[in-house]
């Protein structure tokens, strides 16, 4: 069996588990189980609204360790280039919480979402933007799919 497959085999809470983990700074990519998904009797709604959920709150997370670590302990723990954590920070700061509409890139996303919680943007816009970032993602990606 294939990565998505196996993770698709439990059904909604896999697609949720899989999102959530692939949000964090975990390694992981939902969109395999997503598609391994769109072959089973789920409907393109369900699956967009779990995935985002998930998805979401796994950002969060990362918006959540930001706000829980001190700007200096963040960098170093992390292992960041001082200046590199320097210019997220300063770029969450210009934008506030419209930077989380992007936290849905890879490899940008996670540092976006640690550097809104560490500028201390307004929690519920950063929820309701990165919301609709991540949805809009995955309706695009199942849009493809089917």
């Amino acid at each position: 069996m294939e990565l998505g497959t196996d993770w698709a085999a439990a059904g909604l809470p896999g697609l949720f588990l899989a999102s959530f983990l692939a949000a964090t700074l975990l390694p992981f990519s939902s969109e395999l189980v997503l598609a391994a998904m769109t072959r089973g009797p789920w409907s393109a709604g369900s699956l967009l609204a779990v995935a985002s959920v998930g998805n979401t709150l796994g950002g969060l997370t990362n918006f959540g360790l930001g706000r829980w670590i001190a700007s200096g302990k963040a960098v170093r723990r992390f292992g960041l280039d001082p200046a590199k954590g320097e210019r997220w920070r300063a770029w969450a700061e210009r934008y506030g919480p419209w930077c989380a509409l992007l936290c849905w890139l890879p490899v940008i996303g996670d540092p976006l979402a640690i550097a809104l919680g560490l500028v201390r943007a307004r929690t519920l816009p950063v929820v309701v933007l990165m919301f609709v970032g991540k949805a809009l993602r995955y309706a695009v990606v199942l849009g493809l799919l089917r």
